[in-house]
């Protein structure tokens, strides 16, 4: 009969060998018709049979398995007669099994075995493979000298980040140094890879742009606004499932404004939207308002709009005002706060009008609201003709038609009197003769008359 002792004290397990002849000389141990062998080899009178002892058939198999899975280790071997087959823990010294009982507390530990012609399979089960059940297993067979086979189990632990001992969700000022952490536990160790949330390039620094970064931790340098956004903690070993942590960075920085036009013009009449561009975080408490006068709110008059840009932090601003006239003109300011400051910025509108003493057909709106790209234009809710001609070629030429119209009036006028009025007598009021061109009321009777006649004739001779 077997026996095992088991020393707690020291973790030891001691599996004595049965000794053949431990009864005496004729001491005999009876296995199917087969007489056993005494300890000094020597054969019974009675019997002329040898007894083969017990060999392994097979090598026990290495393993590899998940935790969490459960497990089959076989030991095959043949001649068992009535020796018996144990199972060890090489690492821990514990013995698990022997023959068909199990000796181990653990209640995750069990024993079958299969019955064959030759040979009989000792197989040791395994569930809810843990970590620590990793390592050199031992099939031991209690012949005198002790015959030993081993196979290695290893257990495989997908990755696990631990939340304590990495970031969270992180708020950091403009120009700081960030130093983002990740650790993860698994068998194999993992590696860890970082990468951002929109697949964008990580700057670590201003000379040192990657599309991952490979470690444990991820310091970025001087970070700006350009770096905020959700990073990936990634921790892989070849053992399914793949884990990720996200981690978010926010960058805080106060408002700042672009304004496209600061100079805008628009026609009396038409409906006319200036705009500003805000970026800042937190998100800005942004408004319109006329001059220093208060908030610019939706009304017949005004049509106020934002929309949120990409990135988050920016904003698109707008203002409408509709049907501008000559009270509309003056100073608009867009104005940004958050809890890291505040800025405005100044948008001139100005109104312009048609020329009411130009000819049909001369008005042209480049002429009167058309400065350069600083300036935005208002767009028209009304029919108008718009002729883009030159406006100074148009006016020059009809001021010289005037010109020339007058002095021929004029000299008409002057010869007519001189033949008239032979005496010498003075013209009458309505002889008088009007400078379209200059509003000047010229009288031919006196020392003007002989002046105008005597200017006339030096411009014909010029010509």
């Amino acid at each position: 009969m077997l026996t095992a002792t088991a020393g707690d004290s020291t973790n030891k397990i001691i599996l004595p060998q049965i000794l053949n002849g431990s009864l005496g000389s004729g001491g005999k141990h009876a296995s199917g018709s087969k007489t056993a062998t005494s300890n000094e080899g020597a054969t019974s009178s009675s019997s002329s049979a040898i007894v083969e002892e017990p060999e392994f058939t097979e090598y026990i198999e290495n393993v590899t398995v998940p935790a969490g899975r459960n497990v089959k280790l076989g030991c095959s071997v043949k001649n068992l007669g009535s020796y018996k087959v144990a199972w060890m823990h090489f690492e821990q010294s514990a013995i698990l099994t022997v023959h068909n009982h199990v000796i181990t507390r653990n209640p995750r530990i069990s024993v079958t075995h299969d019955k064959h012609d030759r040979h009989r399979t000792w197989y040791l089960h395994i569930n809810n493979v843990h970590e620590e059940d990793k390592g050199r297993y031992m099939c031991q067979i209690n012949t005198v000298t002790a015959k030993t086979q081993f196979g290695y189990l290893n257990v495989v632990v997908p990755p696990n980040i631990d939340d304590s001992l990495s970031s969270s969700d992180v708020i950091v000022r403009e120009g700081a140094n960030i130093s983002l952490r990740c650790r993860a536990s698994g068998s194999p160790r993992p590696i860890i890879k970082w990468k951002r949330d929109d697949n964008s390039r990580i700057a670590i620094n201003k000379n040192h742009i990657v599309n991952e970064w490979e470690g444990d931790t991820l310091e970025i340098t001087r970070i700006s606004r350009l770096d905020m956004g959700a990073y990936l903690c990634i921790a892989s070993n070849g053992v399914p499932p793949t884990v990720s942590k996200r981690i978010k960075v926010s960058v805080d920085f106060p408002p700042m404004l672009l304004i496209p036009h600061q100079l805008v013009g628009a026609p009396e009449g038409f409906n006319v939207t200036i705009e500003c561009f805000t970026e800042a975080h937190p998100t800005s408490l942004n408004y319109w308002t006329r001059g220093e006068g208060p908030i610019i709110h939706d009304s017949h008059k005004y049509k106020v709009e934002s929309s949120v840009g990409v990135p988050a932090y920016k904003t698109h601003m707008k203002l409408t005002i509709i049907n501008v006239s000559s009270g509309d003109d003056g100073i608009y300011k867009c104005v940004a706060k958050n809890p890291r400051g505040e800025t405005d910025g100044i948008i001139r509108l100005y109104v312009s009008y048609p020329p009411t003493t130009a000819p049909s057909n001369l008005y042209t709106t480049d002429a009167h609201w058309s400065e350069g790209n600083s300036i935005g234009y208002g767009s028209a809710d009304s029919t108008r003709s718009i002729y883009a001609q030159d406006k100074n070629t148009r006016y020059q030429s009809n001021l010289n038609e005037i010109g020339l119209s007058e002095q021929k009036s004029f000299l008409d006028k002057t010869n007519g009197n001189s033949n008239g009025n032979s005496n010498g007598g003075s013209l009458g009021e309505e002889d008088e003769i009007v400078n379209g061109a200059h509003g000047v009321t010229l009288d031919s009777s006196g020392p003007q008359a002989i002046c105008a006649i005597a200017w006339l004739f030096m411009q014909m001779s010029l010509s």
